[in-house]
């Protein structure tokens, strides 16, 4: 069975990932800080499941909880979730938003490439492209108009430039 670490996985976007993994048969570990969740999530997606999820309670931009994570569970891929996401309060503490979501993600590809991990789901956001109007598709031009799109933009460029390296 493959296992795939679910970081941001308590949220509602990752806890359904994660309730869809299982019932594809995947081994699932979540790493969520629960700033922006609750671990209620996850006992919900275990009694719709009838599996456990395996959970850490831990932060993507802490080296050590990640290094632990990928040599305790055989991690084949992951799919990483976690971040600020409140366009608004980016524009309040952008700092935040970089440390958090350039900065965690960074140590998180580190510790993936240390354990020789190349498979990545990212979840990036549509705030990329700015103004451009619907239906928008990966054509358009990137424009992110407030800190928050513009720490996914950032993401994406330097996974663009990782994949090319």
């Amino acid at each position: 069975m493959k296992t795939i670490l679910v970081t941001g996985g308590a949220g509602y976007i990752g806890s359904h990932t994660v309730l869809q993994l299982l019932e594809q048969e995947y081994g699932v570990v979540v790493l969520d800080n629960l700033a922006n969740a609750s671990a209620e999530s996850l006992r919900r997606v275990e009694a719709l499941t009838g599996k456990s999820v395996t959970f850490v309670q831990g932060d993507i931009r802490d080296t050590a909880v990640l290094d632990d994570i990928f040599s305790e569970h055989s991690i084949s891929a992951v799919i990483h979730f976690a971040g600020l996401k409140a366009v608004g309060e980016s524009t309040e503490i952008p700092l935040a938003y970089y440390q958090n979501n350039v900065s965690g993600t960074v140590t998180l590809l580190q510790v993936m490439a240390k354990h020789h991990v190349k498979n990545l789901v990212f979840s990036s956001s549509a705030t990329v492209y700015g103004h451009n109007t619907s239906p928008l598709d990966e054509t358009m031009m990137t424009s992110a108009t407030n800190p928050y799109g513009q720490t996914k933009l950032m993401v994406e460029h330097i996974l663009f430039d990782l994949a090319k390296s």
